[in-house]
């Protein structure tokens, strides 16, 4: 749990942004790759704000090594892609 705590904030930091949560963890060859779901733009009502998945890269250390970002949607909507 400190690894999830620790990279949502190392990502908000570089990018100035809220990272909301974690949708996806797993520990990998060199270290941890998760998603991460962040609020990059607040609207009002709320389900029209824009939010983004970044992928993260960590270390073994849990120390972030990469960040992309990989889409962006307003959080009111469904997802069309397959629940991903």
């Amino acid at each position: 749990m400190e690894v999830l705590r620790e990279a949502r904030a190392q990502l908000a930091e570089l990018t100035g942004m809220t990272a909301e949560s974690v949708s996806s963890f797993e520990q990998t060859e060199d270290g941890w790759a998760l998603e991460v779901e962040v609020l990059e733009l607040e609207r009002v009502p709320d389900t029209m704000s824009l939010m983004a998945s970044y992928q993260v890269e960590l270390d073994e250390e849990g120390q972030l090594t990469g960040y992309r970002r990989v889409r962006r949607y307003e959080r009111g909507r469904s997802d069309a892609r397959g629940g991903r």
